[in-house]
């Protein structure tokens, strides 16, 4: 504000030149020849552009977006850092570059999925993705290479990235290949509880299982991320989940069989290593004497330094499918803190 006033002042005098109530002073006569404009050897300092101007000069060349999506009729679309589309399109996205590498949602490469192409061409990458779900939510990044004979290093001024939600009201949350998942708390580092959406407006709650009960997000200590999930700043002892009846998921070969099929019901469970867990059955026809075969085994998985999980897993099968086998497959786990009972339905094909 006072630069301003300072300028308006300068301007107001420029302007005025004859203060009120003051003379003005009388003009002498010039001299022929005194409008002549003379040469002078005067230096010109150069004028160096602002610092504010030279940062943001310089901050643009640190790094330059590369991504864009390819929308109706040919035209393109500059990705801000969050993209919100409905699941079922097909989507398109492109990488100015002659040399670029993608990264996107692991899964689609371990499932080798086929509703997604990539293609090199002479000035652009080409990623498509076709029939999208709720599990292609993730994050969609792109950037140039830079080799020199067999090395390669990733160009950092040159490269893009996008989260993009797909968006389905049948599926709120983004589906995951395992139903478990053990979190390690570590109180150097944050830790994150795996709770994505498809929606990034949707509320979230997180609950601990036992004793059951909400676990407030304070937006500090623990704070709600729809891309990663619930994320624990500083772990402690009180957020570790207390001891209680095992953690369990079923799954069946085929809820489908025909006659004559063999069919496999698992039971799974995760645990601390020392941990013994058993495994109890109902099953149709299992009054009637129908034979089946039960196998029990486990084993120690190493997670990392220090970290052991326990896998135990009951198999129940079925070696030659009938009319008597239709119905619920059941099967109830148990420790020394109580039971679980998790349930799959087979049907005849």
């Amino acid at each position: 504000m006072r630069l301003w006033v300072l300028l308006s002042l300068l301007l107001l005098q420029e302007a005025l030149p004859h203060v009120i109530g003051q003379p003005a002073k009388s003009k002498r006569p010039k001299e022929p020849g005194e409008n002549k404009i003379k040469p002078v050897n005067k230096k010109v300092k150069p004028k160096t552009p602002k610092t504010k101007e030279r940062e943001s000069v310089d901050s643009s060349l640190k790094s330059q977006s590369i991504l864009t999506q390819v929308m109706d009729k040919g035209n393109f679309q500059k990705l801000a850092a969050t993209l919100s589309l409905a699941a079922g399109q097909s989507v398109e996205l492109r990488c100015k570059g002659s040399n670029v590498t993608w990264n996107y949602p692991t899964y689609l490469d371990t499932f080798k999925d086929s509703r997604l192409s990539i293609k090199q061409l002479d000035r652009y990458s080409q990623l498509i993705l076709a029939n999208s779900t709720a599990a292609d939510t993730g994050e969609y990044s792109c950037w140039l290479q830079l080799c020199d004979g067999n090395k390669c290093r990733k160009d950092e001024t040159k490269t893009g990235s996008t989260y993009i939600f797909f968006t389905d009201k049948e599926e709120l949350f983004v589906p995951t290949p395992s139903y478990f998942e053990i979190v390690y708390l570590n109180p150097d580092k944050p830790a994150v509880i795996p709770c994505r959406v498809t929606t990034p407006s949707a509320k979230v709650t997180l609950h601990r299982e036992f004793p059951a009960e909400e676990i407030e997000t304070d937006g500090t200590d623990i704070i709600y991320d729809a891309k990663k999930g619930f994320v624990f700043q500083h772990p402690t002892s009180d957020h570790k989940v207390p001891k209680g009846p095992p953690s369990t998921s079923i799954a069946v070969s085929s809820s489908r069989a025909g006659l004559s099929d063999r069919v496999h019901v698992v039971c799974t469970v995760l645990g601390e290593p020392d941990v013994d867990v058993n495994f109890r059955w109902q099953y149709p026809g299992q009054e009637s004497g129908r034979p089946v075969i039960i196998q029990n085994f486990w084993r120690l998985i190493n997670r990392g330094i220090g970290h052991t999980t326990r896998i135990s897993k009951s198999v129940l099968l079925v070696e030659d499918f009938e009319d008597i086998d239709v119905g619920n497959y059941v099967c109830i786990a148990q420790n020394l803190q109580g039971e679980t009972t998790v349930a799959t339905k087979v049907e005849l094909k």
